[in-house]
This record gives C-alpha cells, sequence and structure tokens, in this order.
C-alpha cells in the first residue's frame, strides 16, 4: 500500500469514529474484554431467588444506614461512590463476602473502574455489583450515568451476574458549603441485556503535549 492510499484509508477511519457505536450488548462487551461471561439471573431458579430476596435486605439495610449518617457532598454526582462502603457492609452483616474485586493480571484490588464490588452467595456464587445513585427528576433523560473504560488489567475475573444497586437520592440538609444527601428508595438491575454506545476520546500525554516541537514560546515570571 502506498503512501497516499496509507493516508486515505486512515482518514477514513478517523471519520468513522467522529460516529459513536451504540447499542451494544453488554454481557458481549465483557466476554470480549475479560473473556469471563455474564450468567444470566433466572427469576424462575432457586438460588437466584434466594439471591434477590437476600439483595432486597442489603439494600433496605444500607438505605437505612446511608439515612442515619447522612453523605455529604458538595454535588449530588459524588455521592455515588459513598454508598459503596454501606452497601458492601450490608453484604458482610447478612453472611456474604464481600471485597474490592481484584485484577485479571496484577491480582491486585483495585478501588477505581467497574465493578464496585465482587461478593459470594449462600451457594457460593461469585457476583458483580456496582453502586449507583439516581434523581427521580431525571431518571428517564438520556444523561449519561453508566461508564466502563476497558482496561488490560481488568477487574472482571470469573463468570457471574452483574447487578447494580442505585439509591434514589435527595438534599435532606446541608453543613457548610456540602449538602446532606440521603435515600427515599432502592432499585436492583439485572445488566446482563443493558446496551451500551461507545463514545472514541483521542488523547495523548504530557511527553508528547509539551515536546520542544510544538512550544512556540515559554517564560519565567
Amino acid at each position: 500500500m502506498n503512501n497516499l492510499s496509507y493516508t486515505k484509508n486512515l482518514e477514513n477511519v478517523i471519520k468513522q469514529m467522529l460516529f459513536p457505536l451504540k447499542g451494544i450488548p453488554f454481557n458481549l462487551v465483557i466476554e470480549n474484554i475479560s473473556g469471563k461471561k455474564i450468567l444470566p439471573f433466572n427469576k424462575n431458579d432457586k438460588k437466584d431467588v434466594i439471591l434477590l430476596k437476600d439483595l432486597k435486605r442489603v439494600a433496605k439495610i444500607a438505605g437505612i444506614q446511608i439515612n442515619k449518617t447522612g453523605i455529604m457532598r458538595a454535588r449530588p454526582n459524588e455521592v455515588g461512590n459513598d454508598v459503596e462502603p454501606f452497601v458492601k457492609k450490608a453484604l458482610l452483616s447478612i453472611g456474604y463476602e464481600a471485597y474490592t474485586p481484584r485484577t485479571i493480571k496484577s491480582k491486585q484490588k483495585k478501588t477505581m473502574g467497574y465493578p464496585d464490588i465482587e461478593f459470594i452467595d449462600k451457594f457460593n456464587r461469585t457476583s458483580y455489583l456496582e453502586c449507583k445513585t439516581f434523581n427521580i427528576q431525571n431518571i428517564n433523560t438520556t444523561q449519561r450515568s453508566f461508564y466502563l473504560s476497558p482496561s488490560e488489567d481488568f477487574k472482571v475475573t470469573k463468570d457471574a451476574h452483574h447487578l447494580i444497586i442505585s439509591y434514589e437520592i435527595y438534599i435532606a440538609g446541608k453543613i457548610g458549603k456540602k449538602n446532606v444527601f440521603k435515600c427515599k428508595s432502592w432499585k436492583i438491575l439485572n445488566i446482563e441485556k443493558l446496551l451500551v454506545d461507545v463514545k472514541y476520546e483521542f488523547n495523548t500525554h504530557n511527553r508528547q503535549l509539551y515536546s520542544k516541537a510544538l512550544i512556540l514560546a515559554d517564560g519565567k515570571l
């Protein structure tokens, strides 16, 4: 392939990247990134029925504790991370094992990124759990609320259910410049059939950005 053809093909690829991929099944994303399958949640399976019953207890226990203490944050989109410890403690309180997932390669616990929690149920089965919050005012909007960034050292290492516990939050008061958030309700989601979109991003690092070839001028103060 000559340089002209190569450049043309590259231009076409970049043009295609300007249009996001839409409606990709989440189970295929997980399987292709990790090599592990999302196990279907079966409402007619006794083990899954008991699991759901237990998770309802967890949602209530964690929600009650959140409302006792409140979560202090300036903005509502910061509250989701603070929900996780309450849910983890609630899982432990009903006899489940619950911990931060270890990654595929390094085997290190990784707090950032999907999923938040890995837990073991009464039947010694692994499930992954993400903790989210929502505002009832925008629950039916197209506001982006779920993110997953591919990683070579991904946190999904087993075939498992993939679930979400999400709390409806509201501002219950204010302390200084921070709001006190509490919750009104909860939802448990099975995201095996979730459809996700891919939006491409162009990025670089400091060594390239501040290279001598790009600097027009600099100075000291």
